[in-house]
């Protein structure tokens, strides 16, 4: 549902802006608006309600490269959406709407709303607005993004396409639905991330204190996601490399793909399917993984247990390692030799297999316990729902 429809500007139909799990609530009051549309240049043209009761404080419709960029700077809630492809077919406009509570148009004095022609870009700056403020832009499908949020100020940004996409929060959640972005960044000091439908491109989360970062299913080259005390939670991963990192907080994944490295410090490791090559490695915490097919998957945990998962006609070669290794009595291994020592054991082996050393699993637990199990595929679904 786009907010503007008609000719001009059209009748404004979106009633409320939900800002992810009640975090905020910014509301978009019904009505029919006259307007003028305005060529670019460092002009500022706006349309301001007469009732603010209604919630809409101000409008601005701007003339614009369908392939511009927008920079915002602002204390408040920002959602951006692409404009309605039937009624701006050329993609050639921004259209900007800030809603309010009734009396709030008099913190919107500093308030700047400008395009530069010369540099397709479109810019949203305020220092200090109503921070019960919400604005919301339509801008063409592809148009890059640079957003900074500031205090509570959460960001949403829905159905995009662009080459760079930045955006960076302080307290505020940012939320990105269906974005498609060669360079994707986000950074959020003390906000949740998070991601909906698919995220495609060249993605760098990075959130540090107590913030979550949780994905539906991120498509790409190269991901890179850190997170220092929060859940770092992803359900579907399809890359060439990704890097996931936390200090203290765990990391939950669903079906990865791809080539992965994960490291912790402080929290847990939980990888419900991985299908291809697999690097953890936690300072302090548990590691478990179900492999359903094997590149090469390395597992080591400094103080804390590993449990390993495999497939039941899963080959590959086997190294096993820590102060006790239980193997379960469905797994099938070829050539098994057992080797204890003062500190622990290690069992070395062929699962399914009698020769080859190009797939493998090693796992690594010096003071802790390693345990191995055969698992279907079907128990593994079941297991993560």
């Amino acid at each position: 549902m786009f907010p503007f429809s008609g000719r001009g500007l059209g009748c404004l139909r979106l009633c409320l802006l939900r800002v992810w799990a009640g975090e905020a609530t910014g509301r978009w009051a019904c009505g029919t608006c006259q307007s003028r549309l305005y060529g670019s240049g460092g002009s500022q043209p706006e349309v301001s309600r007469s009732d603010p009761a209604r919630g809409t404080l101000k409008e601005w419709a701007l003339l614009v490269s369908p392939f511009g960029r927008l920079r915002a700077r602002l204390p408040c809630h920002l959602t951006v959406r692409p404009l309605d492809p039937l009624t701006y077919p050329d993609g050639d406009r921004v259209l900007v709407t800030v809603s309010g509570v009734e009396g709030g148009a008099r913190a919107l004095a500093g308030l700047q709303v400008n395009y530069d022609e010369a540099q397709k870009e479109v810019t949203i700056v305020a220092d200090v607005i109503d921070h019960r403020a919400s604005v919301e832009v339509n801008a063409p499908l592809k148009f890059d993004l640079n957003i900074q949020s500031s205090g509570s100020g959460c960001v949403k940004v829905q159905n995009i396409e662009c080459d760079n996409c930045k955006i960076e929060t302080e307290q505020g959640t940012s939320i990105l639905q269906s974005v498609k972005s060669q360079k994707l960044h986000v950074q959020t000091i003390g906000g949740k991330v998070i991601c909906l439908g698919t995220i495609y491109g060249n993605i760098d989360i990075h959130a540090s204190d107590k913030s979550t970062v949780t994905v539906d299913k991120l498509q790409g080259s190269s991901v890179n996601i850190s997170t220092e005390d929060g859940l770092l939670k992803v359900k579907y991963l399809y890359t060439e490399s990704s890097f996931l990192s936390s200090a203290a907080g765990d990391i939950t994944l669903g079906s990865v793909h791809g080539n992965i490295t994960l490291r912790s410090k402080m929290g847990n490791i939980t990888v419900d399917s991985s299908s291809g090559c697999l690097n953890a490695l936690a300072q302090q915490g548990a590691i478990d993984v179900y492999v359903s097919q094997l590149g090469k998957v390395e597992l080591k945990v400094h103080k804390g247990s590993i449990l390993v998962k495999v497939a039941s006609s899963l080959q590959a070669y086997l190294q096993l390692s820590g102060k006790e290794i239980d193997v379960n009595s469905d797994v099938h291994v070829e050539e098994m030799n057992e080797a204890h020592r003062d500190d622990g054991v290690i069992i070395t082996g062929f699962l399914n297999q009698t020769s080859e050393h190009e797939k493998w699993i090693k796992a690594d637990a010096p003071k802790g316990t390693i345990r191995f199990r055969s698992q279907s595929w079907f128990q593994s679904l079941k297991l993560q729902d």
